[in-house]
């Protein structure tokens, strides 16, 4: 069983509303093979909502309380963050999860790139607050592309 962002399987669930269809993700969930979840409606946001970047480091920060969640409108939205990671890796758990696919350059959910914290479209190093909480824990955490990069390897 892998898990994988419940964006990438089609649902609508961005924080604009829509969705990034990966249709190799969305069989695999329609066929029972994956489990969907979005950390951020875990976590007790809604769609759409204002986007939110980390500010002051990377999701490993966040996670040490280093640096902090904040949406375009300067809220701070940092516990809606960690609550979504820790359902999100609870979740992980009960369903022996060993890798999961989360979508790229989310304060979430992004595994090697995410959004520098001024809301300026720049991105940096790094990884989002689910993916830090997820690696913490053991668990493969790969993006789209590094799927697809994969199934390409194998010929699929």
């Amino acid at each position: 069983m892998i898990m994988v962002s419940s964006c990438l399987a089609g649902m609508k669930v961005r924080y604009n509303g829509t969705d990034c269809l990966e249709k190799s993700l969305k069989t695999l969930f329609d066929g029972g093979q994956a489990v969907a979840v979005c950390p951020e409606l875990l976590g007790g946001f809604a769609t759409p909502r204002e986007p939110a970047e980390i500010v002051g480091g990377t999701g490993r920060d966040v996670l040490d309380g280093r640096a902090r969640v904040i949406d375009r409108s300067g809220k701070e939205v940092t516990a809606m963050y960690l609550e979504g990671a820790r359902i999100t890796l609870d979740t992980a758990l009960q369903f022996g999860v060993s890798t999961v696919v989360l979508k790229s350059n989310s304060p979430s959910c992004g595994s090697a790139m995410i959004y520098n914290g001024e809301f300026t479209g720049v991105k940096i190093p790094g990884e989002g607050v689910t993916a830090a909480l997820l690696r913490r824990n053991g668990i493969e955490v790969i993006s789209e592309q590094e799927l697809a990069d994969r199934l390409e390897d194998l010929g699929l």
